[in-house]
């Protein structure tokens, strides 16, 4: 097979999306708009792959001191392949890879696969393709999923959280009240977990903006008043929660599992999957139980988002 690299460019833009709109797993994160609202923090060094005239397969992809990473500003990454390419073309995409980025003088490979739940078809050709490349594990880190067509029964604190919060007569509904939302996720974050969000509130408004079925914000209300909310990022497959916050009010009264009653019930149960995201530190290697079992009271269960790294020498 004749494999041609092109490093992208902005003339490629309508090429690279419509190609990720056919794609067996690509996901609205890897469309140019989403991928560059941020691009002044990361040198791009996203490459398409071209059998013949025929587009095979991107990787989106950013450099930082000799080391090529699919893509830094991402929470998931990896090939993106077409529904045509095949096992033996990924293994040849990513052996071209490492030829290309050791002539490059590129150290290493760090590379985030996307996690199967996000898959239309199956995609796992690329952990193959990096096992045979003596790809090694750099960090896993483990999120709460829910299966909706086959979901678990609630843990009983849930369950009673539930039910104090309706006999309270909270209201869910969607909602486009980010800045407000962004208050009680900002002092959440800062008195709990000395942190600060991903994004800003300028940039969520903005991604907002550009992909209006693909983020979403839900809240718990009392009379007008955001006790809890949480924005999810909506792909084919997965309603993904992004950020999740209460106020200590709403934690009090059951806001946020009320809230996520009615999006796994009612909002997303023709999805294939909700997921509440990681629950781990340092890499995986520490894990918050009190977190984790908060979601695995709804009925959430192990997903990994891996890691590997590729050491290239000449």
């Amino acid at each position: 097979m004749l494999l041609r690299i092109e490093k992208y460019n902005a003339e490629y833009k309508s090429v690279w999306d419509d190609f990720v709109s056919s794609s067996r797993n690509g996901t609205f994160l890897f469309y140019r708009d989403y991928m560059e609202y941020h691009s002044d923090r990361f040198t791009d060094h996203s490459l398409m792959f071209f059998e013949k005239d025929k587009l095979v397969a991107l990787l989106p992809a950013n450099t930082k001191d000799s080391v090529f990473y699919s893509h830094q500003g991402l929470t998931y990454g990896g090939l993106i392949l077409s529904c045509d390419t095949k096992t033996p073309q990924t293994i040849e995409v990513i052996n071209k890879v490492a030829d290309y980025l050791r002539e490059s003088g590129v150290s290493k490979i760090i590379y985030k696969s996307i996690p199967y739940i996000y898959h239309r078809h199956p995609s796992q050709d690329d952990l193959y393709a990096l096992f045979r490349n003596n790809a090694t594990l750099l960090s896993r880190t483990i999120s709460s999923t829910i299966d909706l067509s086959d979901k678990l029964d609630y843990a009983e604190l849930r369950k009673r959280q539930i039910k104090k919060a309706d006999k309270l007569n909270l209201t869910v509904c969607e909602s486009d009240s980010f800045a407000e939302f962004w208050t009680v996720l900002e002092q959440n974050l800062k008195e709990n977990h000395k942190a600060v969000a991903t994004h800003s509130l300028s940039e969520i408004e903005y991604l907002r903006d550009k992909f209006r079925n693909n983020i979403r914000l839900f809240c718990t209300l009392k009379d007008d008043k955001i006790l809890a909310g949480c924005i999810i990022f909506e792909t084919d497959t997965v309603a993904h929660t992004q950020y999740i916050s209460a106020s200590e009010e709403g934690k009090e009264n059951g806001a946020l599992d009320l809230l996520f009653d009615h999006l796994i019930n009612n909002v997303f149960d023709k999805k294939r999957y909700f997921d509440f995201g990681t629950s781990t530190e340092d890499n995986g290697h520490f894990l918050n139980e009190g977190l984790i079992s908060q979601k695995e009271g709804f009925g959430a269960r192990g997903v990994v988002y891996d890691t590997y790294q590729i050491e290239l020498t000449k």
